[in-house]
C-alpha cells in the first residue's frame, strides 16, 4: 500500500474544492481535542465557515483561536490480500489545513462570504434577508500551513 505526499498546491485545492464537509478540530476550555463536522466554502487561501452566534466552540475559540482543519475524499476500500487483515485500506486523498480563526462582523463582507460557501455546495442564486446574515457568525481562517496525502492501492 502506497502513501504519497501531495505537493502541489493546486493538487490540494481541488481536494478542498471537491469536499463536502470539513471537521475542524480546536481545543476546548479544558485543554481536550474538540472536533466537529462543518460545511464550509474556500476562495484565495482561506477557508470560511460559519455557525450562530452563540455556542461552547464560540467560547473555545475566543480563548485559543489555533484550528486544524481536515479534509477527506474517497471511500474505495483495497486490499492486497483478502484474507490479511492489515492489508486493507481506504483508497484515499486528504488534506490537513492550520490557521487562527478571526470573525467577520461587516454585513457587506458577510454577503460576499455566504455567497463563497454557498458557492462550493450550488451554483442556484441565493438571496440572504438581514436578520439572517445579522444573526449568522463567519469564521474566516487564512491557511497558515496545508499538507496532503494520497492513500493508494499499490
Amino acid at each position: 500500500m502506497k502513501t504519497t505526499i501531495i505537493t502541489t498546491r493546486c493538487e490540494m485545492e481541488d481536494i478542498l474544492q471537491r469536499v463536502p464537509i470539513c471537521f475542524v478540530g480546536v481545543t476546548d476550555l479544558e485543554g481536550n481535542p474538540y472536533v466537529i463536522p462543518m460545511n464550509f466554502g474556500y476562495s484565495d487561501g482561506v477557508i470560511y465557515l460559519h455557525s450562530g452566534p452563540t455556542g461552547s466552540v464560540l467560547d473555545m475559540l475566543k480563548v485559543n483561536n489555533h484550528v486544524c482543519i481536515t479534509l477527506s475524499i474517497g471511500d474505495e476500500l483495497v486490499y492486497q490480500d483478502i484474507q490479511v487483515g492489515c492489508s486493507y485500506r481506504v483508497k484515499s486523498k486528504s488534506v490537513i489545513c492550520r490557521g487562527n480563526v478571526t470573525f467577520v462582523h461587516d454585513m457587506e463582507e458577510k454577503r460576499r462570504i455566504l455567497d463563497i460557501l454557498m458557492k462550493h455546495y450550488t451554483d442556484y442564486p441565493v438571496q440572504y434577508s438581514n436578520p439572517a446574515v445579522r444573526n449568522v457568525c463567519i469564521w474566516k481562517v487564512p491557511v497558515d500551513e496545508m499538507t496532503a496525502r494520497e492513500y493508494a492501492a499499490v
